[in-house]
């Protein structure tokens, strides 16, 4: 997978550097490009150094290069991703305008173009800018639509550049290319920690940042499902054309997997689950009051995959899930598989301090009823989860057939 990232002329062009390891992380290859106003807010060697390649800034930088480079660049990769992109670059591309590397290789390019545009409220809301919007939607453009809130002229609105996250997994989709595999499925999928409180101030969780189950989420979108997402508290941005259900407690996330889970044809259960909760929690803040000790009494919490892996009118309804373990990694998995009526299982060693909770990347097994066992390496939690979309496939068509 290999993307061309263009970085144009705002304050935004720092996020550039970001959105670049996302996307190594994600397992592409990068190579940039940089208008000639971006490299005065980013110098060029920041991209080098990230991306071991060398950064294209003018259209004759090298004078004895053999090869028409606006050309060869283009037909090299498989998305040209221009994040920030000024409104400048925008009424280029939309009229053809190629005056500089970057526009004259947008015209030369064949492949998928996305584009994450950054720019004050007021010239984001201006009519020659949402013209030519218009221009490029209709040329087939993708776009990661900026966000609303502070942006650095001190004006407040819609013109910020798009969380890093956002931009990096639609790229990642587009860059793919992946079939729509999993068109006429619904999968619901459950993400992130719950939450269960004490008193008003203090709670029992855990370290989950939720990227695993929002990674799974993104990969079965891009490939064609209609996905549910229910996750509890996380900083993540949900993906792109997924409903999104914000629940806190287990027994929330509970109510609302059983509630929604008779459209699911796939279920996969990501959350990390808090176990126990208070078995009551205190209406005031508990007060330390010099003792030295306290005891809390905490009573178990709604087995969600338990409830969705056992209900007997499944109809066909693929259930997975995760298992996170400290010791005995494959015993405790298999035994969860078997106890929760699930058809697969993704075995996660917790001790591993590049995979699992709180981290970008994972590794892991996957675990099926019928036998099979997966083993993956360190890899992007994204491109984890399109390796257990698969394994899902396989026993769809395995119990098709």
């Amino acid at each position: 997978m290999k993307i061309l990232l263009g970085v144009t002329g705002c304050i935004g062009a720092y996020k550039a550097a970001e959105v670049l390891r996302g996307l190594q992380q994600a397992g592409a290859a990068v190579r940039v490009v940089m208008t000639r106003h971006a490299a005065e807010f980013v110098r060029p060697l920041t991209f080098e150094a990230l991306s071991g390649e060398p950064v294209i800034t003018e259209m004759f930088d090298r004078p004895d290069y053999a090869e028409i480079e606006h050309i060869t660049a283009a037909r090299a990769v498989d998305l040209l991703l221009v994040a920030p992109a000024t409104a400048n670059i925008l009424a280029k591309f939309a009229h053809g305008v190629a005056d500089d590397f970057l526009s004259t290789l947008y015209l030369s390019n064949t492949n998928p173009v996305l584009v994450a545009p950054a720019m004050n409220v007021e010239m984001w809301n201006h009519p020659a800018t949402q013209a030519n919007l218009a221009v490029l939607r209709a040329r087939g453009v993708e776009f990661v639509d900026p966000e609303a809130g502070y942006q650095a002229c001190g004006e407040v609105g819609v013109g910020r550049l798009a969380e890093v996250g956002r931009i990096v997994a639609r790229a990642v989709e587009l860059a793919a290319g992946r079939p729509a595999d999993l068109a006429g499925e619904s999968v619901l999928v459950t993400a992130g920690p719950t939450v269960e409180d004490l008193d008003p101030v203090r709670y029992l969780s855990n370290r989950s940042s939720g990227r695993m189950g929002y990674a799974v989420a993104a990969a079965a979108r891009a490939r064609g499902a209609r996905v549910t997402l229910v996750t509890g508290p996380t900083r993540l941005e949900p993906p792109a054309g997924v409903e999104t259900v914000r629940v806190r407690s287990t027994r929330e996330m509970y109510e609302a997997v059983l509630g929604r889970v008779a459209g699911a044809t796939v279920f996969i259960g990501c959350a990390a689950v808090s176990d126990y909760r208070p078995a009551a929690r205190s209406a005031q803040k508990i007060k330390k009051r010099g003792r030295r000790q306290l005891t809390l009494e905490l009573e178990t919490t709604e087995d969600i995959i338990g409830a969705v892996g056992g209900a007997p009118d499944r109809d066909g309804r693929i259930v997975a899930g995760f298992a996170a373990e400290s010791e005995s990694l494959a015993e405790h998995a298999e035994r969860k598989l078997r106890e929760k009526g699930m058809d697969l299982i993704v075995a996660n060693d917790i001790t591993r301090a590049d995979a699992g909770f709180d981290v970008e990347t994972n590794a892991a097994t996957i675990i099926g009823r019928d036998g099979s066992r997966l083993e993956l390496p360190l890899q992007s939690k994204r491109a984890l989860a399109d390796q257990l979309l698969d394994e899902i496939l396989r026993v769809r068509h395995g119990s098709a057939g």
